[in-house]
């Protein structure tokens, strides 16, 4: 049973376990000695993101992969999916980056992309824990000790890597654009990307200094953003995460359109340019039931996945699709990229939007969005839900209420001491009230 790996590699609080650098140096020499055994990888990229105890984690990670023989490439500061790309363009590498996404500056965390840029199966994590776990007691290695080099060209390749993903270099030239970097490892890359393609372009928390990351910002803090775009009347605006593998973005009203959303109208994009794989699209149980009633409309199939970008890619690869993500703003367009893009969606987005010649605004509107509560409960710790009767007997009374006209999911978070409630209903008043019914039974159970 996994007891590092959550949904998104391993995370933590940072300068405590398992976010130590003892612990990461076991990590990268046990990643590096896997892939080294089971792909004959000789090197591995490392990046980060902007967070205060980055340079302490990506030098431990270094050290254990040196410890094991293998070269390290260093990236630095790189949103998640760079590394995921330089992976995948070179052959008997893989890939850790320290980040812990949308979480506060005090967090981190580990993700790993094996040869081609893909994140791990359980079975893999499962084996790569196996060799962390069992660091302490491997012999150590001969005087034969890998090297770190440093590369800075990693930066300029991704940048024209995502131009290369727009039909038309010229086609966002003057478009009023704002962007949120959440102080995060977009600070750099988004505003080149934006100013190279001719943007008219205004940036937000681009200064990180350690702390700041994701601090009243980003894409799980929109405010700002919007305010923005109302002022200066932009046509758009794009947050994105620490580590710039989600995407949230404001319509030209100052309106927010969600990860659903979004999906949706790229899938319909998609579909009508005949790109459209197998002509299906995944996302997580997580979705809003309005985007399979969308996707329903325009004939295409909804297969669904568990949380994590990681199992929506498994699904995306299983089925043949080629659009996928999840409604916190991960989005994945395989025929381009292996893992979740923010910034990618973001220029998918603005191409849908010149290429059919109509604001963001009309765009979402291909779906109707179900009104939904979601409430992140502090908890103790995680039994089993099941073994949990309050909890079910909340839950079953509120999805009794609903009948068919909403849902009801509730589930530990992957990453944080968090439970997770969400309701979907007919109306706000409603949906607001069920999810609090369900709130207080587990807070009554296992809240902090």
């Amino acid at each position: 049973m996994l007891k590092l790996f959550g949904t998104d590699g391993i995370r933590g609080e940072a300068n405590r376990p398992p976010m130590t650098a003892a612990m990461a140096l076991n990590i990268g020499r046990a990643v590096a000695d896997y892939f080294h055994t089971q792909d004959k990888c000789d090197r591995i990229f490392v990046g980060q993101d902007t967070r205060l105890s980055g340079d302490m984690l990506a030098q431990a990670l270094a050290a254990g992969v040196c410890a094991a023989g293998l070269d390290v490439l260093s990236a630095g500061v790189v949103p998640t999916p760079a590394i995921a790309y330089l992976v995948s363009r070179n052959a008997n590498t893989a890939g850790l980056v320290v980040s812990a996404s949308h979480n506060p500056w005090y967090d981190n965390g580990i993700k790993v992309f094996g040869p081609g840029g893909l994140k791990l199966s359980t079975p893999v994590e499962q084996a790569i824990e196996d060799r962390v776990l069992a660091a302490d007691r491997q012999p150590e290695g001969d005087q034969l000790t890998g090297r770190v080099y440093p590369v800075p060209a990693s930066v300029d390749t991704y940048i024209d890597f995502l131009c290369s993903t727009v039909p038309d270099q010229n086609l966002i030239a003057g478009l009023s654009i704002v962007i949120d970097c959440a102080h995060g490892a977009s600070s750099e890359i988004a505003p080149a990307v934006f100013e190279k393609l001719g943007a008219d372009l205004t940036v937000l928390n681009n200064a990180p200094d350690g702390r700041n990351i994701n601090a009243d910002c980003g894409s799980e803090h929109t405010d700002g953003l919007i305010r923005a775009v109302r002022d200066i009347r932009a046509d758009i605006g794009l947050a994105f995460d620490g580590d710039a593998d989600r995407l949230i973005a404001v319509d030209e009203q100052g309106t927010v359109v969600t990860g659903d959303q979004l999906i949706a109208l790229c899938a319909a994009h998609y579909q009508k340019a005949g790109k459209l794989e197998n002509n299906c699209v995944v996302t997580t149980v997580m979705s809003n039931i309005g985007l399979k009633q969308a996707l329903s409309k325009l004939g295409i199939t909804h297969a669904e996945a568990g949380v994590g970008d990681r199992l929506v890619m498994e699904k995306m690869i299983a089925t043949g699709a080629v659009v996928g993500g999840e409604n916190s703003g991960h989005m994945i367009f395989r025929d381009q990229h292996t893992t979740g893009d923010g910034i990618l969606a973001a220029l998918k987005i603005l191409t849908a939007m010149q290429q059919e010649a109509i604001g963001l605004s009309d765009l979402a509107s291909i779906m109707d969005v179900f009104p939904q509560q979601l409430v992140a409960v502090e908890v103790k710790d995680k039994p089993d839900l099941i073994s949990l009767p309050e909890v079910q007997q909340a839950i079953k009374a509120v999805e009794s209420k609903l009948g068919d006209k909403g849902r009801v999911l509730v589930r530990y978070s992957g990453t944080q001491s968090i439970c997770r409630v969400m309701v979907e209903g007919p109306d706000s008043k409603s949906t607001a009230e069920y999810c609090q019914e369900i709130v207080d039974a587990v807070n009554d159970c296992i809240g902090v």
